[in-house]
């Protein structure tokens, strides 16, 4: 979502566009950028390139939830940046450690995928799946401003959002491989960001 609004801005006639536009997510599939105010570009031009609306000032676009899931689960580099350095404790291995929270969301969902059910698309989502759809959007964001403050504490943070939507999703409603395989790619990149191996059995 970033490089496409950093392509439309340029295409509609913006001097310098930085590489990391800021987009936020508000919603399952909802994103916003305030790129064409800072930027002094005309918002709606910038919109009808990207296929979006304009929100009080503020590109919208909309992607489908179905679509998003797959765009992350089948790109490797799914919000790739460079970020600096972090490490959780390893111990107490419990849910009041966000370290483990995080490395055995990783670890469970790939024994979803190894023994799960249901590897098609996802097509109709439950609110819990949608809250934790909403946070893998927000992924590429949270790594960008990481790299941009050279500091990995939003990437982390936005780690251990993400393993808790997806502990409460296997909790309640089981596991999707979809959805698995999404959160894969995403814990499986943060945790390679901050410079640790992801673990698929703890």
């Amino acid at each position: 979502m970033s490089a496409a609004l950093a392509a439309a801005v340029r295409a509609a006639g913006a001097g310098e566009v930085p590489e990391d536009v800021p987009v936020f997510a508000r919603g399952p599939g909802v994103f916003e950028s305030p790129v064409a105010l800072r930027l002094g570009v005309d918002p709606e031009i910038v919109a009808r390139r990207v296929g979006g609306v304009v929100s009080r000032g503020f590109v919208r676009v909309v992607v489908d939830v179905g679509e998003l899931v797959e765009s992350v689960r089948s790109d490797p580099g799914y919000g790739v940046a460079r970020v600096p350095a972090f490490r959780w404790d390893e111990w107490p291995r419990t849910f009041e450690n966000p370290g483990f929270v995080v490395r055995y969301a990783y670890a469970r969902a790939c024994w979803t995928i190894r023994w799960g059910s249901g590897a098609g698309p996802l097509e109709f989502a439950e609110p819990d799946e949608l809250a934790l759809v909403s946070l893998l959007g927000d992924f590429p964001g949270r790594a960008a401003q990481a790299e941009r403050e050279r500091d990995a504490r939003p990437l982390v943070l936005c780690l251990e959002k993400v393993a808790g939507a997806y502990h409460d999703v296997h909790e309640r409603l089981g596991g999707r491989v979809a959805l698995a395989e999404a959160v894969r790619v995403v814990l499986g990149n943060g945790l390679n960001m901050i410079g640790e191996t992801p673990r698929e059995r703890i």
